[in-house]
């Protein structure tokens, strides 16, 4: 089998963030390979380690996010491709599945993965909307995955909302997986030095169809700013016997709070 797993660089979330007149400001020497990425890398090279085939990992993203393909090579996967645009912040997911749905279009694969949402912002709809252009069955928040090769389809096990579920989608098809479902392997010594060598295949948005214009017209969201999470008011502490507390908790809960 053939994977394809979309990457993406995000800033540390541990670098220092903060939001000034509307804007976000990041360490942008800070950057990483998106948790919810690694763990989709780690689930296709577990898959392929059992059932055989090869990983490849696509990005977009500016020139400088090779170091992140280059991560994920080192790792295991096999061979990356970058979509380079060296302007992803105004991109939604929207934006993102275009991309990614052009360059699918002209490449074999059997699964494609992807994280279930963007460490930086939590936006998670690139998966649904790349399933939905390359018309692929589809599973999300997957938490495991294994394949049937006598049926040639994935059991997904996913994350519901009141339990978990298991979803059977048949191959080619696309999931967007959880940082629950493993932990992703630190690369070793070897896998640093082999991942230099490894093939990563650069595409510009013209090879692919496209034009930031083209981009432009395909994002359904636009950010209007930011703003620092409110600060919220301190809780209240009572003391006294137990009847009393109570008869002034539900005194609160039904005058002030509206919830009784």
């Amino acid at each position: 089998m053939k994977f394809s797993v979309c990457i993406k660089q995000v800033p540390d979330v541990s670098a220092p963030v903060s939001v000034k007149d509307g804007t976000l400001h990041q360490d942008s020497d800070r950057m990483v390979l998106d948790a919810y990425s690694a763990s989709a890398v780690e689930e296709a090279l577990v898959l392929t380690e059992k059932h055989g085939g090869e990983v490849e990992v696509v990005l977009v993203g500016p020139e400088k996010a090779k170091e992140t393909i280059r991560k994920a090579l080192a790792m295991g996967a096999a061979s990356g491709v970058h979509v380079v645009v060296e302007d992803v912040s105004g991109l939604d997911s929207a934006a993102f599945a275009e991309i990614l749905a052009a360059w699918h279009k002209s490449t074999e694969f059997d699964v494609i993965l992807t994280g279930k949402q963007s460490q930086d912002t939590d936006a998670g709809l690139t998966g649904g909307m790349l399933a939905w252009k390359l018309e692929l069955p589809f599973a999300a928040n997957a938490v495991g995955i294994t394949y049937d090769e006598s049926a040639g389809a994935l059991t997904v096990k996913r994350q519901g909302d009141s339990g978990q579920e298991m979803v059977q989608i048949s191959v080619p098809g696309l999931v967007t997986c959880s940082n629950d479902m493993n932990d992703p392997r630190i690369p070793s010594l070897k896998g640093i030095m082999s991942s230099k060598r490894k093939p990563v295949k650069t595409v510009s948005l013209e090879d692919l169809g496209l034009s930031q214009d083209a981009l432009q017209q395909a994002k359904a969201t636009e950010t209007s700013g930011y703003q620092n999470i409110p600060e919220r008011e301190p809780g209240q502490k009572f003391e006294g016997d137990p009847e009393e507390l109570v008869s002034n908790l539900c005194n609160l809960l039904e005058n002030e709070a509206k919830v009784l």
